[in-house]
């Protein structure tokens, strides 16, 4: 008979050579690239970690949340470039409470992965990368926003 308390509670589809980025980490993607980065960043991480497809589809929802808020709020509050600054801080809040929200659904897995006693991944090659493309494509839809 097998006891309920001895089942193992992480699943078969974590595999255990594959290394998540930090969550933390993921912050400062989102700060520097905004919504977009960090909704690929996210929903990498969420595959790394094994999160399941429901959660995984959560994250990217949350993304395209994030991404039409940020538009909605561009294109209502933009005044010909007079509150372009307080306008590009607010992207930001934005992005880095989009990111948090993602980083809850990440973080029991990622509890799970510090309990292996693994490193973990380094961003350095792929963050940036995001930051600057991202950031661009942002950059080019919301101008795209504002034109019409």
């Amino acid at each position: 008979m097998s006891d309920e308390l001895l089942r193992p509670t992480i699943a078969d589809r974590v595999d255990p050579t594959v290394r998540p980025w930090r969550l933390n980490s993921q912050a400062y993607v989102a700060f520097f690239g905004g919504v977009i980065a960090a909704t690929i960043i996210a929903s990498l991480n969420a595959r790394r970690l094994g999160l399941d497809r429901g959660k995984r589809w959560l994250i990217v929802a949350a993304g395209v949340v994030g991404l039409a808020a940020v538009i909605a709020l561009y294109a209502l509050l933009n005044d010909d470039g007079e509150r372009t600054q307080s306008l590009r801080i607010v992207v930001r809040v934005i992005a880095v409470l989009c990111i948090l929200v993602q980083m809850r659904w990440q973080r029991p897995m990622d509890r799970a992965f510090q309990l292996r006693g693994t490193d973990y991944h380094s961003m350095w090659v792929l963050g940036p990368i995001l930051v600057v493309v991202c950031a661009i494509v942002e950059a080019l839809l919301l101008a795209l926003v504002v034109m019409l």
